[in-house]
């Protein structure tokens, strides 16, 4: 942004006695006009990196640069591609003149120069980048602004992930933040694995609700001190449908609430990506790599990534999780067990992310560690892993 009240003009032409010209021909507007006069066009190019200006004003035929390089600087640099070129030149070959224009200049002036007419040009110059200066401060506002709501959706749906993906876990005072930490452990690994950002902020949100269907599971089931008879087992793996059925509702069962709310029908007809994965993890994400897992028995492949991702973060957390029923293990008895389970229950490929991700999944853990519940009410996510 221009720290002076007037308005600057570069004038650029090999010829002294031309600029002297020019400086003539436009002393009457010193007062309106900061005006500066170069010879040398690398001198000029400079000077328009280190200083703003509002218009230049070349010739087209000069040693060293010519006015079109000049221009197509002007025109392919950030900070110049905005700025009003104006060309002065005593050539009359019109291909140049053409040249000129093609390659961004707003006006064109054929030498000897009128006086009257070269002033009333470089006002109206002037006066169009002033209109496309207050636009692009407007424009700027408005991305702001947008940011700006951006940042509070984002913030809001955090929050509303959090505090979703903690339903199923509430139940059990000892589970702390771990739905909070299978997102952050499935950020590091999928970023380790390289996955699109698109595809990795959606898993980072997704994956705290992998176990949200247990809401459904019978407490007398869900909180049962001893081992589980082979039909509560039967229930107890029910919760992975119940959560893809609660994650992935159908655009009819709403159709009520979208009439009473006045809400466009036709938005529920649209694909919610980060919600179809949520649904897609909580049905697969307790399917194994050997096709032992459940409710499905998929294997290899044909487990989605995003569940195969998710399996290692959750064994890996709930691993070192207190848990009523069990003491936390240390990282190198957690690390010997899935070890041991490489190619059986977790995707090799995944596995291998995980262990390179190990430095920065240690890292998540320590900020997400049991206790800071409230804090995480308000925020969602440690700053690591913010995406906006």
């Amino acid at each position: 942004m221009k720290t002076h009240d007037k308005r600057r003009i570069l004038f650029v032409d090999d010829e002294p006695n031309v600029l002297d010209a020019l400086r003539r021909t436009l002393r009457n507007f010193r007062d309106q006009w900061e005006m500066v006069y170069m010879d040398r066009p690398e001198d000029a190019w400079q000077h328009l990196l280190q200083q703003p200006c509002d218009a230049v004003v070349t010739d087209i035929k000069m040693p060293g640069m010519t006015g079109l390089e000049l221009i197509s600087r002007i025109q392919s640099h950030e900070k110049t591609r905005d700025l009003p070129v104006v060309v002065l030149t005593g050539l009359q070959e019109p291909g140049l003149k053409v040249d000129a224009l093609r390659l961004g200049a707003v006006d064109l002036l054929t030498k000897p120069i009128d006086g009257n007419q070269l002033a009333a040009r470089l006002e109206n110059v002037l006066r169009l980048k002033s209109q496309l200066d207050q636009l692009k401060r407007q424009n700027q506002h408005l991305v702001e602004q947008v940011t700006q709501q951006g940042l509070e959706l984002k913030r809001a749906q955090l929050r509303i992930i959090y505090r979703l993906g903690r339903v199923a876990e509430h139940r059990d005072s000892e589970t702390g933040n771990h739905v909070v930490r299978v997102g952050a452990i499935s950020y590091a690994i999928g970023k380790t694995l390289g996955v699109p950002r698109d595809y990795l902020e959606n898993l980072t949100l997704a994956a705290p609700l992998h176990d949200i269907g247990k809401i459904a599971i019978p407490d007398r089931i869900l909180f049962k001190p001893g081992p589980l008879t082979p039909g509560e087992w039967a229930v107890m793996q029910r919760h992975c449908v119940f959560g893809e059925r609660m994650l992935r509702e159908s655009p009819e069962n709403m159709l009520p609430w979208a009439a009473w709310s006045d809400l466009n029908l036709a938005l529920l007809n649209q694909s919610d990506p980060l919600m179809d994965m949520a649904a897609t993890i909580a049905l697969t994400h307790h399917e194994k790599w050997d096709g032992s897992g459940y409710p499905l028995g998929l294997e290899r492949e044909e487990i989605p990534l995003e569940s195969r991702i998710t399996a290692a973060a959750d064994v890996f957390d709930a691993l070192l999780s207190h848990r009523p029923y069990k003491a936390p293990c240390t990282e190198q008895e957690a690390l010997q067990i899935m070890e041991k389970n490489v190619g059986s229950h977790f995707d090799p490929d995944v596995y291998a992310a995980f262990k390179k991700a190990l430095p920065e999944i240690r890292q998540l853990r320590q900020q997400l560690e049991d206790g800071r519940e409230a804090e995480l009410e308000k925020t969602g996510y440690p700053h690591a892993i913010h995406f906006v």
